[in-house]
């Protein structure tokens, strides 16, 4: 039978059972295979994606909706993939297009490489910020942080998603209510009882990803990263907005390196919502 033309196949929703596929592709493009962090957007997002008639698929991507249900006011996309046998042949430019069209008038926001922004710019997104992947072993300097962390419970939950919210500038309750099962630690700043910050810390193959991390300010952002790296013995890796400059130095001076510089990007509003100054890091560069 004759192989149809790239053009001719089907976009279709991914599911769970995608999983191995959608780290198949991630190996594919030399990504890591991330299949605990796969497992997470495709249970908690939408997943897009179109087979390969030999076999696997030819790309994928995963859009997460934040806000009302039937109504989202906010969409992250992440996880672009085009198999790398059918790269540069306007696939992924076809399969944009077709998220964009499904949305509708929902506003969009990913976070983009050098490689990928031509395109997203060229389908109408427009560069908003900027965020530094850093990554290393993270070497305490003994100084007792001046604000107190503890790890969360379950009492803590409502405030977070509260705090979450006022700070995002959107509901993010389905995937911060799933903190507790996915991260390793999940902890919370406070003072006089008033939450002031939380963050979490993540297993993504050998390293812990810290996200999100939302604090009052730089203090409370550095003293619950101190906490989270004093439970693990792993390498961290964290995206931090480029506008907390005094974060990133601190955390560069304690042995987190700069790996990648990749823009923020939105479609369809001027700027993300929310309260940049509290926001330091994403749950995920995948999501939001």
């Amino acid at each position: 039978m004759p192989i149809p033309s790239l053009a001719a196949l089907p976009i279709r929703r991914l599911t769970l059972r995608d999983l191995n596929a959608c780290a198949d592709l991630s190996e594919d493009r030399g990504w890591p295979r991330e299949e605990y962090k796969w497992g997470l957007l495709l249970a908690a997002g939408k997943g897009y994606g179109i087979d390969d008639p030999g076999g696997g698929l030819v790309t994928a991507c995963v859009v997460t909706e934040y806000g009302p249900y039937s109504e989202p006011d906010l969409g992250a996309i992440g996880m672009v993939l085009v198999a790398e046998r059918h790269a540069r042949q306007g696939i992924g430019r076809r399969f944009m297009r077709h998220i964009l069209s499904s949305m509708g008038t929902t506003p969009l926001t990913l976070h983009a490489t050098p490689n990928g922004r031509p395109l997203y710019e060229e389908l109408g997104f427009k560069v908003t910020g900027q965020a530094e992947m850093l990554r290393g072993h993270f070497s305490p300097d003994g100084l007792t942080p001046a604000v107190s962390t503890r790890a969360a419970t379950a009492e803590d939950l409502a405030a977070i998603i509260r705090l979450d919210e006022e700070v995002l500038g959107t509901d993010r309750t389905h995937l911060i209510t799933r903190l507790p099962a996915f991260a390793d630690q999940f902890r919370v700043a406070e003072e006089s009882g008033r939450l002031t910050g939380y963050a979490a810390a993540w297993p993504n193959m050998d390293t812990h990803v810290v996200g999100p991390l939302i604090a009052r300010d730089t203090e409370t952002a550095q003293a619950l990263l101190t906490s989270l790296a004093a439970g693990t013995d792993r390498p961290l890796r964290t995206d931090i907005d480029v506008r907390h400059e005094e974060l990133r130095a601190w955390a560069r001076e304690r042995g987190l390196a700069p790996v990648a510089l990749n823009a923020v990007m939105t479609y369809g509003i001027p700027e993300l919502p929310g309260d940049w100054s509290r926001r330091f890091a994403p749950l995920t560069v995948a999501a939001l």
